[in-house]
């Protein structure tokens, strides 16, 4: 039971992991607005807009910044708000025991708004 529970300790601090750079990577892409868009007919619009070319750059750029290894990662947006998913394979305490040897996938989901005016 002792090994159970420090694999189990062990998937969930790499969940974690994988949730904040998946979190940091939607604020990244929610915070870039897309070029040009900002402004609508009658003026400045009620949101700053994003697009997919610009989100999908955004979260590149945080992600090799910080240097941070994931397997795959996706973007989409609505135009007012992005959503990441990220996954990873983790090798986890006595996966040995537990997994055969495979690594484990973490995967995570975030989303976040562009800011409004």
């Amino acid at each position: 039971m002792t090994f159970g529970g420090i694999a189990a300790s062990d998937a969930f601090l790499k969940q974690v992991d994988v949730q904040t750079v998946c979190d940091g990577a939607a604020l990244a892409a929610a915070n870039e607005v897309a070029p040009g868009s900002a402004y609508s007919e009658g003026g400045i619009s009620s949101g700053l807009p994003l697009d997919q070319q610009t989100a999908t750059t955004a979260i590149a750029d945080y992600l090799a910044d910080g240097g941070t290894e994931l397997d795959a990662w996706s973007a989409a947006t609505s135009g007012l708000e992005v959503t990441v998913t990220c996954s990873r394979n983790v090798e986890i305490a006595f996966g040995w025991l537990f997994l055969a040897g495979d690594s484990l996938e973490r995967t995570a989901v975030a989303s976040a708004q562009a800011p409004t005016l």
